[in-house]
């Protein structure tokens, strides 16, 4: 059987305008790697919404997977701008194969 490690997968919903903030985020907390989803809608708090290019309302779905002390290296890093800039941040615990990657 394949052996696996535990690692905090990272999912931050951040306006795309700032998916460069967070990336640079991500990296300076010594993560070595994250993907950009593109979200299209969703619904929260405040009702609905839907992709806005023209206006640069978009949203997009950071993801970094990373080790519990790396994860919270980068929860700090983004605490300041978390609500001053409407971020969802999740974290949860997964199981990774070739966990030294991460």
């Amino acid at each position: 059987m394949v052996e696996t490690v535990t690692r905090k997968r990272l999912e931050i919903l951040s306006d795309t305008p700032l998916v460069r903030v967070v990336t640079q985020a991500i990296e300076d907390a010594g993560i070595s790697g994250w993907t950009v989803v593109p979200v299209t809608s969703g619904r929260g708090r405040e009702g609905r919404w839907n992709e806005e290019r023209v206006t640069g309302a978009d949203k997009s779905l950071v993801l970094a997977i990373a080790s519990e002390e790396k994860a919270n290296i980068l929860i700090d890093r983004l605490a300041p701008i978390l609500t001053s800039h409407g971020l969802l941040l999740t974290m949860a615990n997964v199981q990774v194969v070739r966990g030294e990657r991460f």
